[in-house]
């Protein structure tokens, strides 16, 4: 029974798998707020595009 604990601690793809998840999760923050401020630069450039052909 030790030695099975002892082979569990010893484990670490279970470490890889988490760091891997926080690097997807924070690349993820940084394409969405990348993408909302490019958004809200494109809604003002449209809305005033929209507003000089009427």
């Amino acid at each position: 029974m030790q030695r099975i604990f002892s082979k569990f601690l010893a484990d670490q793809s279970g470490a890889t798998a988490i760091e891997y998840a926080l690097i997807a999760g924070g690349i993820a923050l940084v394409i969405i707020a990348a993408v909302q401020g490019i958004g809200t630069s494109l809604n003002t450039n449209f809305s005033t595009i929209n507003s000089s052909l009427k």
